[in-house]
């Protein structure tokens, strides 16, 4: 009684808690050994079979989970600087709507506050920026 109680539980708490189906995988493994307990009546064993079980769905169900792509940044797109940027420090950018950590790559030129900035990369949480005028020939 006591494994089909836990998965019960286990089922109802994904429904409340998100968890990318591992609660669920657990309580369907804490199912699958309150049918076992059934037969054998050894506790420790129905551990070892719940931790198998448990292993293995989570395992399954892993093949079923997207792949995350990462974030790609468009080609030299525009942002505005929301802070005063000094050469080769950090500072604010709002990019497509969204305030963002920026880092100017430019080491010879400040970018003021409200100038249009290009954005040219991207490492970590942090946008590479360069001022607008130092990309024009």
């Amino acid at each position: 009684m006591f494994w089909f109680i836990a998965g019960v539980v286990l089922c109802l708490m994904e429904l409340f808690l998100p968890t990318a189906f591992v609660e669920a995988t657990l309580g369907v493994s804490a199912l699958l050994v309150s049918l076992v307990a059934l037969v054998v009546p050894n506790f420790g064993i129905q551990i070892g079979l719940w931790l198998i079980f448990s292993i293995a769905t989570v395992w399954g169900l892993r093949r079923f989970s997207s792949k995350r792509t990462p974030y790609v940044l468009a080609d030299s797109t525009e942002a505005r600087a929301t802070t005063t940027i000094a050469p080769g420090e950090t500072g604010r950018v709002l990019y497509e709507g969204n305030s963002w950590q920026a880092r100017c790559e430019d080491l010879s030129t400040a970018i003021a506050t409200g100038q249009r900035v290009i954005v040219v990369g991207r490492r970590g949480n942090t946008l590479l920026i360069m001022p607008e005028p130092s990309l024009e020939p």
